[in-house]
């Protein structure tokens, strides 16, 4: 079985080659290939809203370029004094939370202390009344006098 197939290449507004492949041994239908036409190849891919801009020649002294300069400075400036303020909070804030650290260690080390010398108390509280109280068994038993005589 043998194969034969026909090309044709047609360049689109865009400028890219469209290859059009016809192959007539076979029933399959082929799908064309987008090639750009520039012989180094590749290159980024441009939006279509910035494709009528890249062409446009801009004078740089008219009033809508200065305009937009104007507007895109004071854009800059205004991000710039943004993300500068927004480091300025997280580092008072960072501050804020180590002196709030701080005094809760301090606070932790007291009440640690603090736990420490009640329980001292408690435990000499304990073993003085386990000194005074006597076994269960051991009772001593005294006698009434005025008893005695039933």
């Amino acid at each position: 079985m043998s194969k034969t197939s026909q090309q044709n290449t047609a360049t689109d507004a865009n400028g890219v080659s469209v290859i059009h492949t016809q192959a007539h041994a076979s029933g399959l239908q082929q799908v064309p290939q987008l090639v750009p036409v520039s012989p180094g190849g590749g290159g980024k891919a441009v939006p279509p809203s910035k494709q009528g801009k890249k062409n446009s020649f801009v004078d740089r002294n008219s009033d809508e370029y200065r305009q937009r300069r104007e507007r895109n400075n004071m854009a800059v400036k205004k991000s710039r004094l943004k993300s500068k303020q927004k480091a300025q909070d997280t580092l008072q804030r960072v501050n804020q939370l180590k002196e709030e650290n701080e005094r809760l260690e301090a606070k932790i080390k007291l009440l640690t202390k603090e736990l420490s010398v009640l329980k001292d108390l408690f435990l000499e509280h304990a073993h003085n009344l386990a000194d005074n109280v006597q076994p269960v068994g051991t009772e001593t038993t005294t006698t009434n006098p005025e008893n005695n005589g039933q």
